[in-house]
């Protein structure tokens, strides 16, 4: 049994319009404007929402949460302006691409799909402990392991849970140093059993937010929003 259900992605921006164009046209979504400073880009589905906000620091560190995108070719996300930081090689078959603020995401290039609109493929987070992570947010979203444990490396199938295939978890040497840019929200009728399970508050609602933002045991930021 879940604590919570997926509710949306976040992202922090320097320029939002501009970051929210890009992502808007990657991943075929329709921006909307809520009239709170944000902007919010649309899906087929509710779940496939994502926002994304101003805010007034810049991008100082790797992204600790990053997409994973399928597309036709890369010709159209770097018409967009994205750029590439690495190309395939060794074990990898993906693109390691940055946005138009620089923030790292991953293209993977299928041969049966059109340059654009891309498709979200998976979120992957960097961690200290990708197992223990992948075992906490699995417990948290009701989440399978997708397969066997390897050493660096854990992931949760999406299924009818997530709006992408899979929740992706790496070991990495580096600490989390900064804020996520990049985080979700959950809609989660009991904070307190998120508490209890080892989430630590960080802001509870007040006269400017609604819902409790929240860190996951490795200090990764995300907001929970009572049931409607």
């Amino acid at each position: 049994m879940s604590l919570a259900t997926w509710q949306a992605l976040c992202m922090d921006a320097a320029d939002h319009t501009r970051l929210a164009g890009f992502w808007a046209a990657v991943l075929g979504l329709t921006p909307a404007d809520p009239g709170d400073g944000s902007l919010r880009l649309d899906g087929e589905h509710e779940d496939q929402r994502v926002w994304v906000d101003p805010v007034p620091e810049p991008k100082t560190v790797k992204h600790r949460v990053h997409l994973d995108v399928d597309v036709g070719d890369l010709d159209g996300i770097e018409e967009l302006g994205a750029t590439v930081l690495r190309p395939p090689g060794d074990d990898r078959t993906w693109w390691v691409m940055a946005d138009v603020e620089g923030g790292e995401f991953c293209a993977f290039v299928r041969e049966d799909r059109p340059s654009l609109p891309g498709r979200l493929y998976e979120v992957v987070v960097d961690c200290a402990d990708a197992h223990a992570q992948a075992e906490w947010w699995g417990e948290v979203l009701g989440l399978l392991p997708e397969r066997s444990p390897t050493e660096h490396f854990a992931a949760l199938e999406g299924g009818e849970v997530l709006p992408f295939d899979f929740l992706c978890f790496v070991s990495v040497p580096e600490p989390k140093r900064a804020k996520n840019r990049i985080h979700w929200d959950v809609v989660a009728p009991e904070v307190g059993a998120l508490a209890a399970r080892g989430a630590r508050v960080l802001r509870e609602p007040d006269d400017e937010i609604s819902w409790h933002v929240l860190a996951d045991p490795e200090g990764n930021e995300f907001c929970a929003f009572p049931t409607p």
